[in-house]
């Protein structure tokens, strides 16, 4: 009988092919004729991510992705979790293993083996997964009911995915298994153990630090930077949920079932309200502090944080004082260019540099400036015929995204300046060996604020996403440790608020354009999350910067 076939075009090189109906991704990508360095990771299909484990039964379009692209660096990262976790199980058994916290270009390891975490634990643990590697083990793929899935976890002890997969509702689960060791993840992964060609894995703190390639340069590992501050902020949100006993989303799904999703976000938020308080009164003690800097990356809450915060130097004894950055704009033709020759209005030197510090030292001198104003429809800097003097317990408060920059205030002494750092760190977890990206966050945040303020689609936000992210790499993070105080922004419950918003933009999105893949992959990640509605949550609250119903005006 003869074999059926199927065609399937192949975008990376144009090619249509004839393959077996049934075949996987890995089979088609043998019979491209490509050659990837690093990859095949995984594809898209007809623009949605999938696994080299998938199947073809129908005509597709498929676009084989390595390493160096988001959904290829996902699915790599995933499956070096998954040789940790059997690593560590394989050394000790019983063990709970948590893929915590992204720092440090990595991601913090919290490994619970009954006593402190040691360098010669990490040496073995980093052996142990060589050797997995090594062994060219293949990566099975399994599909099962929930229900039976369930079952399975739940004879392992695995408490988070039991929670996790009985809040989904849905009928059938999919499962992975490397030599008898199972495992559950939200994304693909890879097909072969082999193909984990770089890694790193040493102490950090008080448990391990995964380290990965760098996207970027993929034989390399990505740098590790010293991010003390940044990991601080992670632990003492831990210490919020272990208050509010929620650390993973089901953890979140089973509170919210049982009723408690008013008495979580009154919670939430007395805390979150209590840090921004606590950064005022260090502003109030540290004398000579004459201006406070607000920075963070986009839809981290900047400018909520902002009024948030001014309201409590205030309660302070201390009268705060905003001016803009973005007046502060050099006349459009002698803006920078990018390598594409657009215009890069982020980068520091589109801002006037001279001007701004000449009009800081002027103020601090206790003379009176005029503000500029910048036109944005004709590109220039103009009078404001805007005074400003600063009276006896009055300070600056700027926000902007070159807030941590030292080059921007470079003529201005550093004690008379206090740096705070905003970003929407989240902390709560999928399940113990599923993170969720930080970045996943602000990008739904910016997807709501740009569809309600900005009529622009989620499927533009996602476009324009990478570039977004390309400018945050190189203005804001590499400054994030300079802040005398970081505020979290993100709310444990935060999910469960905007999903409602959110699920209907991403769904918009056209099945037929590249983006697609990324709404897809959003969606069913919120699909995991149980809602919680808009109206419980304060007019006060952070989130309605991008929801709206804001107290504030903005």
């Amino acid at each position: 009988m003869k074999e059926q076939t199927i065609q399937v075009y192949c975008k990376n090189n144009g090619r249509k092919l004839e393959v077996p109906l049934g075949c996987t991704l890995e089979d088609v990508y043998q019979q491209t004729g490509l050659e990837m360095k690093y990859g095949p990771i995984s594809a898209h299909v007809n623009n949605k991510v999938e696994g080299m484990h998938f199947r073809i039964y129908k005509q597709k379009e498929v676009e084989f992705l390595d390493i160096t692209s988001s959904s290829g660096s996902r699915a790599y990262t995933r499956s070096l979790f998954f040789v940790l976790c059997k690593a560590a199980h394989d050394l000790y058994d019983p063990c709970k293993v948590a893929i915590d916290i992204p720092v440090s270009n990595g991601y913090y390891v919290n490994l619970n083996i009954g006593r402190p975490v040691t360098l010669d634990d990490a040496g073995a643990i980093r052996r142990r997964m060589q050797e997995i590697i090594d062994a060219a083990l293949p990566i099975h793929r399994h599909e099962t009911t929930t229900e039976e899935a369930i079952a399975m976890f739940d004879s392992l002890h695995n408490r988070s995915k039991v929670k996790l997969l009985k809040s989904t509702g849905s009928l059938y689960t999919t499962y992975y298994d490397i030599d008898g060791y199972v495992d559950y993840y939200y994304g693909s992964l890879l097909t072969n153990t082999s193909q984990l060609y770089l890694f790193g894995l040493e102490k950090y703190y008080d448990g391990l630090l995964l380290r990965l390639p760098s996207r970027e340069h993929p034989n390399e590992l990505g740098e590790m930077t010293h991010q003390d501050k940044m990991f601080s902020i992670f632990k003492e949100h831990h210490q919020w949920q272990d208050i509010l006993g929620l650390r993973t989303i089901g953890d979140l799904n089973d509170a919210i079932t049982k009723g408690y999703a008013s008495q979580l976000i009154m919670v939430s938020e007395a805390l979150q309200e209590k840090k921004i308080a606590k950064i005022a009164d260090e502003i109030a003690q540290r004398k000579g502090t004459r201006m406070v800097l607000i920075a963070g990356p986009s839809s981290s809450g900047k400018t909520t944080t902002c009024k948030r915060l001014s309201v409590q130097l205030a309660v302070n004894g201390i009268k705060p004082v905003g001016i803009s950055l973005d007046d502060y704009f050099l006349d459009r033709d002698k803006t920078p260019l990018d390598e594409k020759g657009d215009y890069d209005f982020e980068n520091l030197h589109a801002l006037n540099l001279p001007l701004f510090n000449e009009q800081l030292t002027a103020l601090f001198r206790g003379e009176e400036i005029e503000l500029p104003r910048y036109d944005f429809p004709t590109g220039t800097s103009q009078k404001s015929g805007k005074k400003l003097r600063l009276g006896e317990n009055e300070i600056l408060v700027v926000e902007g995204i070159h807030a941590l920059n030292p080059e921007l205030t470079s003529q201005i002494p550093n004690e008379q300046i206090f740096r705070v750092y905003a970003s929407a760190l989240t902390t709560i977890l999928l399940d113990n060996h599923n993170y969720i990206p930080t970045t996943d966050n602000r990008l739904l945040r910016r997807i709501i604020r740009d569809h309600k303020y900005r009529a622009v689609t989620a499927q533009e936000t996602i476009r324009r996403w990478p570039s977004v992210r390309a400018g945050e790499n190189k203005w804001i993070f590499p400054f994030q440790e300079n802040a005398d105080a970081m505020f979290n922004t993100a709310m444990i419950f935060e999910l469960a608020v905007i999903k409602s918003q959110a699920e209907p933009l991403l769904e918009a999105v056209p099945e037929n354009c590249p983006e697609h893949a990324e709404a897809y992959r959003l969606l069913k990640f919120l699909r995991y999350i149980k809602p919680i509605p808009e109206t419980q949550i304060p007019p006060t609250s952070l989130l309605r910067e991008f929801l709206g119903g804001s107290s504030f005006q903005y």
